[in-house]
């Protein structure tokens, strides 16, 4: 059994982001595989997803509900979970199989190379692999003496990516960014559509536009931003988002 885990808090992505991220997840995977969703409401999400609620975590009230709260997922024990376990946010479409990300690198932590920090060390933590409890001592660290690593990291990706030094990236072409890597660079994205590259695996939407959005050609911005925050319809999104 391959597991799958993601995260739901507050009321920006509904249950239909994990009910569509469970479906592409059988989809895309040829072996038996299991999707559990920490969340603090588990309404309207498909019935054979796992719901689990999100651990605690001495944060500070404005860090509460910001990527911070994603260490909860190095806690141990946490729930069942043991042996390499994928983490998937919920911003991303799945356009390719996914059993090869747990083949890759056993018993590493392994990580997409953040697009906007090239060969500076940085994962992207919208896709991720690890052990579960081999680096619980990143939830432990945070949780018990939270100060001096939030004065000295202000995203905790960078905090996982300096403190972990049995790192490794995913191949480069397994996970794309819509954004940095797929939109047509300006002023060609108001006349070409993105394009989605045969080998990869994750599309992340970090940011603006949401996959519904980026499939309708929406990109929500201020007037001022719209001179260069385009995108036009692009209907492979619907295709693996369902």
């Amino acid at each position: 059994m391959q597991t799958i885990i993601c995260m739901k808090w507050g009321t920006r992505y509904g249950p239909d982001f994990v009910n569509r991220l469970y479906h592409a997840i059988q989809r895309q995977t040829r072996r038996k595989t299991r999707l559990v969703c920490f969340t603090d409401d588990g309404t309207g999400i498909n019935a054979d997803v796992q719901i689990e609620p999100i651990p605690d975590i001495d944060l500070p009230e404005n860090l509460a509900l910001t990527p911070w709260r994603k260490l909860t997922m190095w806690k141990y024990p946490l729930t069942d979970l043991e042996g390499d376990v994928l983490f998937l946010d919920l911003d991303l479409v799945i356009t390719g199989n996914l059993d090869e990300l747990f083949d890759y690198e056993p018993g590493r932590f392994c990580v997409i190379e953040n697009w906007t920090q090239i060969g500076k060390g940085i994962g992207n933590t919208s896709c991720f692999r690890f052990p579960v409890g081999k680096y619980q001592h990143i939830y432990d660290d945070i949780q018990n003496n939270p100060d001096p690593i939030l004065e000295a990291y202000r995203i905790e990706q960078v905090y996982i990516s300096k403190d972990i030094e049995d790192m490794v990236f995913w191949p480069k072409l397994w996970c794309a960014s819509f954004k940095h890597t797929l939109m047509p660079k300006w002023p060609m994205n108001f006349f070409k559509t993105p394009q989605l590259p045969e080998d990869t695996r994750i599309v992340a939407f970090t940011g603006k536009p949401d996959q519904d959005e980026a499939a309708m050609g929406i990109w929500p911005a201020p007037w001022y931003k719209k001179i260069y925050k385009h995108v036009k319809p692009t209907p492979w999104i619907a295709e693996h988002w369902q």
